[in-house]
């Protein structure tokens, strides 16, 4: 059995109004920031999985996403991997 390290990378689908980025990025404007052009929030999720196969990690963890971890009506997600 092989541990994996598994990222998950949850974001906001880019045709979903994003709130939290559009006040992130009226503050950083605020605060003198010029030049940044748009914020998008998202959130990181990282899992520790043992197994014996990659492949099967990455199956299950987009399961996990569809089911809980992400909505994948107005959020997109990306699964990164690591032995």
């Amino acid at each position: 059995m092989k541990e994996y390290k598994v990222k998950v990378e949850v974001k906001l689908k880019p045709v979903v109004l994003d709130p939290q980025g559009k006040t992130v990025l009226t503050a950083l404007h605020n605060l003198g920031f010029e030049g940044v052009d748009d914020a998008r929030i998202g959130k990181l999720i990282e899992l520790k999985i043992t197994d014996d196969d990659a492949g099967k990690v990455r199956a299950r963890v987009e399961d996990m996403c569809m089911k809980l971890l992400a909505n994948p009506v107005i959020e997109d997600f990306v699964v990164n991997v690591e032995e």
